[in-house]
């Protein structure tokens, strides 16, 4: 099975969740107005008309202005840029150190385990949130100090579920098979252990996203996230809330936007975890050992989502 062809299958089996279908749906359309916002948005997202401050939605501004005269819809697609940037930065970044981290400490076990178990003990006593805002603070606000706040914590749950794969995965019989024929420490993680343990990170990396938009549409609601006057959709909801009564749509709009957004994430995140059957690490081992028994021409009578021989 090939890596394009495995990836279609999952696609395919993930869409088969109706929530999944149409978090799909809504992630390309908004990924579509991040991309292309300079062509979609019907205006400049800075450009101010004072004298038609706080105006309700008409045919030439759609979402209104606000107290600025800028034009929200606007503001609302090219602040998709910014929170999908966030939450695909954030996660991207935590991913990569998480894996590395937590699959050495799993793989090598002993005194490096030992550490990296404390280690994530000490992070996790200091909340999360209230941390990223400390840091914010300090850093001032900027797009950099964001990814950095949100991630200085967020690497330890994916540290913490892939070391747990890693340690169930690398009992399995077919990683003692490639131990006892040769095969180096590097290539036992990187070829056998590592692709048969991913797929709960994956699940996990897709509601990571979802959190992190959150997160940062909270640290722009205070002021801490991204520099005035670049839009955001936290940003817009703080500067709204001060006309709620006046102008509900300033904060309606963007409120929205991060809802189905969110929403988008969570869905096609419950139909990954569906297509891939992750139920704990049993489920993860199980697959692992099937896939293994297939490379090396036994049959065990079921299928595999995946297959170790597809990766390179």
């Amino acid at each position: 099975m090939s890596e394009g062809s495995g990836l279609f299958a999952l696609l395919r089996r993930t869409a088969r969740h109706r929530g999944a279908a149409v978090g799909m749906v809504l992630l390309v359309l908004f990924l579509l107005a991040a991309v292309f916002a300079p062509v979609i948005a019907p205006g400049d997202p800075l450009a101010q008309k004072l004298d038609e401050g706080l105006s309700r939605p008409s045919a030439s501004h759609w979402l209104g202005q606000d107290k600025f005269g800028r034009d929200v819809l606007s503001r609302l697609i090219h602040g998709a840029r910014l929170s999908l940037a966030v939450g695909l930065g954030t996660v991207g970044i935590s991913l990569l150190i998480g894996l590395v981290a937590g699959s050495l400490a799993g793989f090598l076990g002993g005194a490096a385990d030992r550490i990296f178990t404390g280690a994530c003990d000490v992070l996790l006593a200091f909340p999360g949130i209230l941390l990223a805002i400390g840091i914010a603070a300090v850093r001032g606000p900027s797009f950099g100090n964001v990814l950095f706040a949100l991630s200085v914590l967020g690497w330890v749950g994916y540290a913490r579920v892939i070391r747990a794969q890693v340690l169930s995965v690398k009992t399995s019989g077919f990683v003692e098979s490639a131990r006892a024929v040769g095969s180096s420490p590097s290539r036992l993680l990187l070829r056998h252990i590592l692709p048969n343990a991913i797929s709960p990170i994956l699940v996990e990396a897709t509601f990571g996203i979802a959190r992190a938009i959150v997160a940062e549409a909270g640290l722009s609601f205070l002021g801490l996230g991204v520099a005035p006057p670049a839009a955001s959709w936290g940003s817009m909801i703080g500067e709204g809330r001060h006309f709620l009564f006046v102008a509900p749509h300033l904060v309606a709009a963007p409120g929205a936007a991060i809802l189905l957004t969110v929403m988008a994430f969570n869905f096609v995140g419950d139909g990954l975890r569906d297509a891939l059957d992750v139920k704990g690490v049993g489920g993860v081992t199980a697959r692992a050992n099937h896939a293994s028994a297939r490379k090396h021409g036994v049959t065990t009578g079921t299928d595999s989502p995946f297959d170790t021989e597809s990766i390179p």
